[in-house]
Parts: structure tokens; C-alpha cells; sequence
């Protein structure tokens, strides 16, 4: 059986939680696609990136979670590995969708800053679990 430390459970219940909202995400995009909401080309290909970030950074956030488990990391670095990919499964996501807001947008605004915010966290948190891993 997995033992998952008390953090660890939580955190994974709160993430499943998360699903809803990316579902509301795709009901918003199915009215995008299907013209029922205005939106420009370069927003509808940022919704979608935004969605499809969103949904597929969960599912490795999770598998990042579970992975920790067999780590020996402690303090800040298992926090990284646990986690690092959920904080980017946020900011990715805000990035895509934040920076394409706005009636007839033709190009990101400033909340596009996120995308290489999540990258780096997104990054970081799958090289410290790597290590973690290769270290026992």
C-alpha cells in the first residue's frame, strides 16, 4: 500500500478539487470554438494552450506528488518536488488565459510574464524531484 504523509493527501485532495474548474475551462472553450463567445484567433489558440496546460500539468502534478514520496528530500527541496509543478500548472495556465483577456486581442499583454515564471518553476521542480529520485 502507498503511505502518503498527511501534506501529501491533502495537497492531492485540494488538486482534485482543482478538476472542476479546469472543466469549467473547457466549457468556456467549447463557447469560444464554437463562436457562441467572441474571440480573436490569437485568443482562441491561447485559451486552448492555457486549457490544455492546465489539465495536462495537474495530472503530472499529481504523478510529482506520489513520486516525492520515495524521495529522502527534506525541508524546501521536497517542497519543491512535491509541488513545483502545481505552482506551474497555475501560472502557465493564468499566463495564457491573463494575458489574452480583453475584447479583440491581438497580442498578449503583461500577464504573459507568467509563462517563463512557470516555466522556471515548472523546471525546477521536475529536475529537484529527478535528483531526489536518483539520490534515493
Amino acid at each position: 500500500m502507498l503511505e502518503l504523509t498527511d501534506a501529501a493527501r491533502l495537497t492531492a485532495g485540494i488538486v482534485l478539487l482543482t478538476v472542476v474548474g479546469i472543466e469549467s475551462g473547457g466549457a468556456f472553450l467549447v463557447r469560444v470554438v464554437t463562436r457562441r463567445v467572441p474571440a480573436t484567433a490569437f485568443q482562441t489558440s491561447f485559451f486552448r494552450a492555457g486549457h490544455a496546460h492546465a489539465g495536462v500539468l495537474v495530472i503530472l502534478g499529481l504523478v510529482c506528488l506520489l513520486l516525492t514520496e520515495a524521495t529522502g528530500l527534506a525541508g524546501p527541496w521536497r517542497w519543491l518536488a512535491a509541488t513545483g509543478v502545481l505552482v506551474a500548472a497555475i501560472l502557465l495556465p493564468a499566463g495564457f488565459f491573463l494575458s489574452a483577456v480583453g475584447p479583440g486581442r491581438e497580442t498578449p499583454n503583461r500577464a504573459v510574464a507568467l509563462l517563463p515564471a512557470g516555466a522556471v518553476v515548472l523546471a525546477a521542480g521536475v529536475v529537484t524531484l529527478a535528483v531526489g529520485l536518483f539520490l534515493g
